[in-house]
């Protein structure tokens, strides 16, 4: 009988230690292993040939004195680098203004009351219109064009920059807010629509009005949904505020493509590249980390 229960015993008593890993984990750890040893090898070995490639072509010294100059690069690095902050600054004057004004548009797009059909009209008017033109060509219409019209006179001072009314600082920025407005509103309007219809019944079955649905219920939902593209057109912004020079502006590229005219060399050009590479990859890293935790948090849900 005693036999028989610490048989029965044996048999069952667990066949693993509870929390240690099963054999698929053993399995999967061992595929990643090898994925990412088969990866690292290959961008080792693409590189490594592509290196070997363009540092023995005949052109390898010219464009290396040109492009890759050490030490143009040392002493006109920290210089661009101190013009940052121009274009970190026209940045900020743009984009809260891109987000409301390009909320009011899709709300705007979106509108149901007929009485506000023209609103509707306009909104899909400037969204077709500002999407069409090239950013650059709105900004040599609007930055060349506006002031030219001597509407206005006086002067403004508005995120530490100042002058009068006709300053390209004044005039660049509001040339991308009126193009990235309209990339903003049609990412806010597929936001909107794509709340399900049965969220705005139920929640005019609680009473709520038109207003209070979107406000309480409609929007809260869309503007989660695409912060993602919403970041990703917002690290756009933050590179197209280089085109604003071609107005006049003294940033990063400005001031580069000056340096490149006196020296006759491009490794300027070069060191304005790697300062918007600093400042927007850490950018572009966070839009996936976020991307992902969206779809992960998404997933859950869907599964729960």
């Amino acid at each position: 009988m005693t036999s028989h229960d610490e048989g029965a015993g044996d048999l069952s008593a667990p066949s693993r230690v509870p929390g240690a890993p099963t054999r698929r984990d053993e399995w999967l750890r061992r595929r990643r292993r090898r994925s990412t040893v088969i990866a690292l090898t290959s961008t080792v070995l693409t590189f490594g040939i592509l290196f070997v490639v363009v540092t023995n072509s005949s052109g390898w010294p010219k464009v290396k004195e040109i492009f890759f100059n050490a030490e143009r690069f040392k002493e006109d690095f920290p210089e661009l680098l101190g013009y940052l902050w121009i274009d970190v600054k026209l940045f900020l004057q743009c984009a809260p203004l891109i987000l409301v004004w390009g909320m009011v548009i899709a709300l705007c797009r979106n509108t149901r009351n007929p009485v506000l059909f023209p609103l509707r009209v306009f909104a899909a008017v400037y969204t077709d219109f500002f999407r069409g033109v090239p950013v650059i060509l709105t900004i040599y219409l609007v930055g060349f064009g506006i002031p030219k019209l001597g509407l206005l006179e006086g002067e403004f001072h508005f995120l530490g920059f100042g002058g009068s009314w006709t300053s390209p600082y004044l005039w660049g920025p509001i040339a991308l807010v009126l193009s990235y407005s309209a990339y903003v509103a049609e990412v806010f309007r597929a936001g909107i629509e794509s709340v399900h219809e049965s969220q705005r019944a139920g929640a005019r079955s609680l009473g709520l009005s038109q207003r209070q649905t979107l406000r309480h219920v409609v929007l809260p939902q869309a503007v989660r949904r695409v912060i993602p593209p919403l970041m990703n057109d917002f690290l756009s912004l933050q590179k197209d505020v280089a085109l604003l020079s071609i107005l006049g502006i003294i940033e990063v590229f400005r001031r580069a493509s000056s340096i490149k005219d006196l020296t006759g060399n491009f490794t300027p050009i070069v060191a304005a590249a790697v300062i918007f590479l600093i400042l927007t990859i850490p950018e572009t890293r966070l839009v996936d980390w976020y991307t992902a935790r969206q779809r992960a948090r998404t997933g859950g849900s869907v599964v729960a």
